[in-house]
């Protein structure tokens, strides 16, 4: 079972999610299988925030002066996360999502573009990322699987 706490630190969230809290439950709950860790506790934290936060973000983890739409920050290197998940408990790691950078990306569909980011962030917390033109195809593979099983279910 995979639990966020979730803050919204900017109040344009609240256009595109009525209860992000409920939300994001909601789009966990409907993983694959595989991905919802039953019969552990697994915990992520999921920030809501604004350009300004996560340029600063991307400033001093990334060394990139510039928005982005998301950052994942892992607490777990892919040796222990494996070692960890054999925990009853384990603490995943922290995303930050921009809501003009989301926006600006996602004008159609709030609600897809949202289901779609957050399983980008949560891939890259099980440390899943696209540096090479393999592990792209591999994580936009798994994003689409989880995808289709999560969209549809429920009203953002």
């Amino acid at each position: 079972m995979i639990e966020a706490d979730v803050l919204v630190e900017s109040k344009n969230w609240n256009k595109i999610l009525q209860n992000p809290q409920k939300q994001i439950a909601n789009i966990l709950k409907r993983f694959p299988k595989h991905y919802r860790f039953n019969y552990r506790k697994v915990y992520i934290s999921v920030l809501l925030t604004n350009n300004n936060k996560i340029k600063s973000l991307n400033k001093k983890f990334r060394k990139k002066n510039k928005p982005t739409d998301i950052l994942s920050f892992p607490s777990n290197s892919k040796k222990n996360l494996e070692k960890n998940l054999k925990n009853k408990k384990i603490y995943l790691g922290d995303i930050a999502i921009s809501h003009q950078e989301f926006s600006k990306n996602n004008k159609n569909n709030y609600k897809n573009g949202f289901i779609k980011i957050f399983i980008h962030g949560f891939l890259h917390l099980l440390n899943f990322d696209h540096k090479s033109d393999k592990d792209f195809k591999r994580m936009n593979s798994i994003e689409n699987k989880i995808f289709q099983k999560v969209k549809g279910k429920f009203e953002i």
